[in-house]
């Protein structure tokens, strides 16, 4: 942390959220003056379920958080949602914040998206942003929704599983299964057949189905999907599972098959330490971009309303070449991203 930079980081809990969460009306947004004339930004994050620390998607967006606190002058509070949560726990939670005077607001995960929408309208002044917003539409003159081309990050790392596959078969694991993860199933299988025709792409497994969100939080389900598929033969597994995906990892690194990350580039992180060397690739998903372009635009005053998309064309998603293991395919998969910029190819998202 530099020095200097004011920043204070609360964890509230359940029962504080319960205690503090009545109440609504458009307390007026805005900072505190930090005593140099600079005003302070406090920013309210809502994370999704796992929160800071499921090493992947929130924690994508907590790096987008990190470097504003690094770079601009500001105050943070972070909330986690709840497993099995009712939709009125997430717009109580957003009400919080907005209550407390945090501008900008930020949602992350699709689930914030009816909430955050309807608790914008109560906080006019009050900037929310909502990652991964349901079918990338947002409503209202204070709401920005980032959106991500996950398809095509995919696209790359199913080339990439189908190139370095050597039993000619791969799989996919989905974490719940909803139109914003089969978009990845979609894009991973479409990728896999364009560099290797005949590969065989196992039928997608689903950890849960919706409301049950435990197949973004439980790494003994990610464990067990990862067993099945490398009984019936893959040789490398693509997982879409937030915090399940780490079962996934490290069942497939044991038995010395290749896995592939996502969301973030997983290849260095501690909980799958043991699997790294058998991580080929991560398919990324610049969450940290979306929030910090979010929260630098309030702080310059030159916030814009609507969607956003985050794609190839500006590095919004993408594969990490972490551990050089993709290093011999490289210049492959950046063909064929050149080509889906260039508008060559366009990838599904439906499977």
């Amino acid at each position: 942390m530099r020095r200097g930079l004011k920043v204070s980081l609360v964890t509230v809990t359940g029962a504080a959220l319960t205690l503090s969460a009545s109440g609504c009306g458009g307390k007026k947004a805005g900072g505190d003056d930090s005593g140099d004339g600079k005003k302070t930004l406090k920013i309210g994050l809502a994370f999704d379920i796992g929160g800071r620390g499921d090493q992947s998607f929130n924690d994508s967006a907590a790096a987008g958080l990190d470097r504003a606190k690094k770079d601009l002058n500001v105050t943070t509070e972070e909330i986690s949602a709840k497993p099995d949560e009712p939709d009125s726990d997430k717009e109580s939670r957003l009400r919080l914040l907005a209550n407390k005077g945090y501008n900008p607001v930020v949602g992350v995960g699709f689930a914030y998206t009816a909430s955050l929408i309807k608790v914008a309208k109560d906080f006019p002044k009050t900037r929310f942003l909502v990652v991964d917003a349901d079918q990338c539409k947002v409503e209202g003159p204070n709401v920005r929704g980032a959106c991500f081309a996950e398809e095509q990050g995919s696209y790359l790392v199913g080339a990439a599983a189908a190139l370095k596959s050597k039993s000619g078969t791969i799989g996919f694991i989905g974490g719940v299964n909803v139109p914003l993860i089969t978009k990845f199933q979609a894009g991973y299988e479409a990728g896999a057949k364009k560099a290797k025709p005949g590969i065989k792409v196992l039928p997608a497994k689903y950890l849960t189905q919706p409301p049950n969100f435990d197949g973004f939080k439980n790494p003994a389900l990610g464990n067990e999907a990862a067993k099945g598929q490398l009984d019936a033969g893959a040789d490398v597994i693509y997982h879409a599972a937030g915090g399940a995906g780490i079962g996934v990892i490290k069942t497939v690194g044991a038995a010395k098959k290749w896995a592939i990350g996502v969301d973030s580039d997983q290849y260095n992180q501690p909980a799958v330490a043991e699997a790294k060397e058998f991580i080929l690739t991560s398919m990324i998903k610049h969450v940290d971009l979306a929030v910090y372009d979010f929260v630098e635009s309030v702080a310059k005053n030159t916030f814009q309303p609507g969607t956003k998309r985050y794609d190839l064309t500006n590095d919004g998603v993408g594969y990490a070449a972490t551990g050089g293991k993709v290093d011999d395919i490289k210049a492959k998969l950046d063909e064929l991203k050149a080509e889906i910029v260039a508008g060559k190819i366009t990838v599904p998202t439906k499977p």
